[in-house]
């Protein structure tokens, strides 16, 4: 084997491990899952495993940064490359975010952050400062734009991150509880449903003019 290679395999020996915990996490439990169990399935030696991780909890917590941290970040560069009307990022960036998180898997952490972290509140703790306040800071931001510039309602920020991440969080959710075991859920496509909740959300958002066109939304120019 080439010095090259050697090279090239040990820097992707974390992502490869960051992989096998992820799945072995999801098919036995946090709580269930032991080191070994993650070192056999990444097809490398417990020792090497600690080599890049001290111990579960750390493990758990690179999947956490890797998979969604990585995510939000990836998430703010984009949104802030648009600087076009906030209901236009919202239908089409933040749609396109979304499903790459759906896609991924990284709509799995959802699942073990939802079923594991009560019993582990440190790990609960970092989940919140690497994934829930940086995402209802890069949403926030967004609507904040919106409502300055007079394109939103002047509606409560926090709440409204809320409506908006939950419904995609629970779309995570049943692909892999109900999801795994149901093809679909009846009536709905996933992709269908995120642009659909993302343009619900965008028009619901739009300050509504007085008078006899009060009822009338303007629509939502979408790609």
């Amino acid at each position: 084997m080439s010095t090259t290679l050697r090279r090239r395999l040990k820097s992707e020996r974390p992502r490869q491990l960051l992989e096998a915990a992820l799945e072995v996490f999801v098919d036995k439990g946090f709580a269930a899952a032991r080191v070994d169990d993650v070192a056999t399935h990444a097809g490398v030696s417990k020792g090497t495993l600690y080599l890049y991780y001290p111990g579960k909890d750390a493990l758990l917590k690179a999947v956490i940064a890797h998979y969604l941290g990585n995510a939000i970040a990836v998430g703010a560069e984009e949104f802030g490359r648009h600087d076009g009307p906030a209901a236009e990022v919202l239908c089409n960036s933040m749609a396109r975010w979304w499903w790459t998180i759906f896609d991924s898997p990284a709509s799995a952490v959802f699942m073990l952050v939802v079923s594991e972290l009560r019993h582990f509140p440190e790990i609960a703790e970092f989940y919140v400062h690497e994934v829930v306040e940086p995402g209802q800071r890069l949403i926030g931001d967004l609507l904040r734009r919106g409502i300055e510039r007079g394109e939103f309602r002047d509606v409560d920020v926090n709440e409204t991150v809320y409506s908006l991440v939950l419904p995609m969080v629970m779309l995570c959710l049943h692909k892999h509880s109900l999801g795994a075991c149901v093809t679909d859920l009846p009536g709905v496509e996933p992709h269908a449903f995120i642009r659909h909740h993302f343009e619900s959300a965008a028009r619901a958002l739009m300050p509504v003019p007085a008078g006899p066109s009060a009822a009338q939304v303007p629509p939502v120019q979408v790609r």
